[in-house]
């Protein structure tokens, strides 16, 4: 009598990593995150990596922003068993993406590489054109103050808040996070012509944190407020003490920085007044 033999094949499929550079204008989108009932810049990056990968891709961000925020740098990363050219990735990805989003680099890593967790430092720049009449040519990319600033004050009040601190005062009510304290490494303000610009860097930034900080900044800057108080209103450990929100159009994640490990593309932050 013939045995009957069943043969069962096993085949392991081999998974990639890839770690992804997206640029996007955040107006018209409800912050990164995918949501159910609005959109956000990760849904539509998800559905465009898909169409490539011909199965569900899903992203990891190295910092997810809000509302109406930009970025220029959003490091993520995605697993697929598919095997695409770079040119896949990043050509082919941007055909299906809409006007306002788009790849800028992609590379493959290891799978000890994750954008968010692997990230020493996430870096910020908030834009502030400070001219007596309102822009129109960049009237959504870019904060707007009329009131005349004093660039130099704002930089030595923005001091106070370089190192290690319990940000209570600069985040939104609604923040998530189990822990206010964070480190910044440089909290930096310069003016380029007519605008002016808050340059910040830290290992990560609580919920309006960047915004928070450059509401309170203008108050110094207009001379509402002196120097010193921004250390004031830091340790007081109080939101109602800061400064009004800043627009979050004005707002751009501009790097994010790794261990040597993992060496990613060098790519400049942007043109104009968000380059080095």
């Amino acid at each position: 009598m013939r045995a009957n033999v069943t043969e069962v094949t096993r085949v392991t499929e081999t998974i990639m990593r890839y770690a992804l550079a997206v640029e996007y204008d955040g107006k018209n989108y409800c912050g990164w995150q995918r949501q159910k009932n609005v959109i956000g810049v990760q849904q539509r990056l998800e559905e465009a990596l898909s169409k490539i990968a011909d199965e569900p891709i899903e992203v990891i961000c190295a910092g997810r922003t809000d509302t109406g925020v930009n970025a220029t740098n959003q490091i993520i990363h995605f697993d697929t068993t598919k095997i695409r050219k770079d040119v896949a990735w990043t050509l082919g990805v941007n055909t299906h993406l809409p006007e306002d989003i788009a790849v800028r680099w992609v590379q493959s890593v290891s799978d000890e590489f994750h954008a968010r967790f692997s990230a020493t430092s996430r870096r910020y720049r908030y834009i502030i054109n400070n001219s007596r009449l309102r822009p129109a040519i960049l009237a959504s990319g870019v904060s707007f103050c009329q009131h005349p600033l004093n660039e130099k004050l704002m930089h030595d009040a923005a001091q106070a808040l370089v190192g290690k601190h319990d940000f209570t005062s600069f985040r939104t009510v609604h923040c998530q996070s189990h822990s206010p304290v964070r480190t910044l490494y440089h909290c930096n303000v310069s003016r380029q012509g007519g605008y002016v610009i808050i340059d910040v860097k830290g290992n990560a930034f609580l919920h309006h944190m960047v915004r928070n900080i450059a509401g309170s900044l203008i108050r110094v800057g207009q001379k509402q407020e002196t120097v010193e108080w921004i250390h004031d209103v830091l340790v007081a450990k109080n939101r109602c003490l800061a400064g009004m929100t800043g627009p979050s159009g004005g707002l751009y994640f501009v790097g994010v920085e790794y261990p040597e490990e993992f060496p990613l593309p060098k790519y400049p932050m942007g043109p104009l007044f968000l380059a080095d």
